[in-house]
């Protein structure tokens, strides 16, 4: 594989790492990672949305007019946001009725925006199209972790299916009704990002 092309790809989901790094999309962490079904299916239509937006935006690149370029962005990304709401709503309406107002969000998503503005203007289609998923993984990737921790320990399930068993409960314990909070999401990812800076000597001095 030819290096750039890998850097394209590994760089967001480790060293330049959205969330942890650029500290971009936060906010979604808050509401989508009290389960892991949730963040799932978020990470995969933010996957989508990122990696199919830098696509079309990056075959577009030459005929957009630099003066219109953020209307006709969002137009992109709005397109192809509708497009994920409609699967999810043919083939998993449950869990799109649970997401679907920050399914919609995903427009303002400052990752989608940010990856066709920084990347697939100025780059050919299919390595537009690799950094937009490899971005969209580099997210997904927090919300998995932090949504994993935050079901367990708040309700000892996983997917929805029961991993503490009863014998625990038996036995006195309970399940921590502050990780399924909202701040809870904020201070693992705060974890997170000062377990990553403190592997990675070149994050400490950024």
């Amino acid at each position: 594989m030819d290096a750039k092309l890998k850097e394209t790809i590994l760089n967001p989901i480790f060293k330049g790492n959205p969330v942890t790094v650029l500290v971009l999309g936060i906010c979604s962490s808050l509401a989508v990672t009290v389960e892991l079904k949730g963040a799932f299916v978020m990470a995969l239509s933010v996957i989508a949305v990122t990696g199919l937006s830098s696509f079309v935006a990056s075959i577009l690149r030459n005929t957009i007019p630099n003066r219109v370029r953020i209307i006709i962005q969002l137009v992109i990304v709005a397109l192809m946001v509708i497009l994920v709401d409609q699967l999810l709503k043919a083939y998993a309406y449950s869990i799109d009725k649970q997401l679907s107002v920050y399914i919609g969000l995903i427009i303002t998503n400052c990752i989608v925006m940010g990856r066709i503005e920084a990347f697939a203007l100025g780059n050919k289609p299919v390595p537009s199209l690799l950094d937009g998923i490899a971005n969209g993984a580099g997210y997904g990737l927090i919300l998995i972790v932090v949504a994993f921790f935050r079901e367990l320990f708040g309700s000892g399930t996983l997917f929805g299916f029961h991993i503490i068993p009863q014998a625990a409960y038996d036995l006195g314990y309970m399940n921590n009704g502050l990780v399924i909070l909202p701040p809870m999401a904020l201070i693992l990812i705060g974890v997170i990002i000062w377990i990553q800076r403190s592997i990675d000597k070149d994050l400490q001095e950024k």
